[in-house]
């Protein structure tokens, strides 16, 4: 009896979870479909605002930076931090802790921190070479947050994953970059994928480290809501939203679709 209280008690405490998370993305949807201009009184059901969205330059412009700097900044970061958990990893001793504590300083740190010191590196340089902040300081900056993220998901694959596999390889006739590719690489392809992810959806969302580095003439999705919040909250920007997140929700049903095949596979492969 104690048990089937504890697991009833359980489930609704999750389910209230729950609801305090989704019910305020639930209530921004229901408004994006408000024929009204204000969030707050529902003057009938219309697609008006999608529309509106779609038509809005200024808003495609930022979504189109935005998803190209996070596109390029979770693919190099996934390179530079796939390279360099696997450089760390090989590394013995305190050096190891040392150089592990030092790659996980930029998520511990705040991101103003990050920010302010990255404007600056980029103003010295920009004086001395004569360049303005804009896409490619935004990049840059998208780049060195995401790095560490990378190294985060790959190093626990690192450490489980069995040395002998790879010298394995190479005694069957692979050589050093043959073996990495198809031992190493396949080992640690789940973590890497998982940084992938992590650093493309931390650009998306990125505002203060962006605000810091843009300059005057780029702007992102995060930073150009950020500005139009702070006069009045306009109803394309609830329709946006509503689209960001079926797109979210679209993403991970394909990864969990995919992750059950893998699972389906590897699981025929052991039997």
């Amino acid at each position: 009896m104690k048990r089937n209280k504890i697991g009833v008690a359980s489930k609704i405490y999750i389910g209230l979870i729950f609801l305090f998370m989704y019910i305020p993305i639930g209530v921004l949807i229901f408004m994006s479909f408000n024929s009204g201009k204000t969030s707050t009184v529902w003057k009938g059901f219309s697609l008006k605002w999608y529309g509106e969205l779609f038509k809005s330059s200024e808003l495609m412009n930022a979504l189109g930076n935005t998803l190209i700097i996070a596109l390029l900044a979770s693919v190099f970061a996934t390179i530079l931090g796939t390279a360099a958990a696997i450089g760390i990893h090989n590394f013995k001793g305190k050096s190891r802790a040392v150089i592990q504590n030092v790659s996980n300083l930029p998520i511990i740190s705040p991101d103003i921190v990050m920010g302010v010191s990255l404007m600056l590196l980029f103003s010295f340089f920009g004086v001395i070479f004569h360049f303005e902040m804009g896409f490619w300081t935004v990049l840059i900056s998208h780049v060195c947050f995401c790095v560490p993220f990378v190294v985060l998901n790959v190093t626990p694959r690192l450490r489980r994953m069995d040395q002998s596999i790879y010298d394995a390889a190479l005694d069957l006739g692979c050589n050093q970059w043959q073996a990495f590719y198809k031992v190493v690489l396949h080992e640690l392809m789940p973590g890497i994928f998982s940084g992938l992810l992590m650093s493309f959806t931390y650009s998306m969302d990125d505002v203060v480290i962006t605000h810091f580095t843009q300059g005057a003439t780029f702007n992102n999705l995060s930073t150009k809501i950020f500005e139009k919040l702070k006069r009045q909250v306009p109803p394309t920007i609830n329709a946006l939203s509503a689209l960001l997140f079926l797109a979210i929700i679209i993403v991970l049903i394909l990864i969990n679709v995919l992750d059950r095949r893998a699972e389906k596979r590897e699981a025929k492969r052991g039997e």
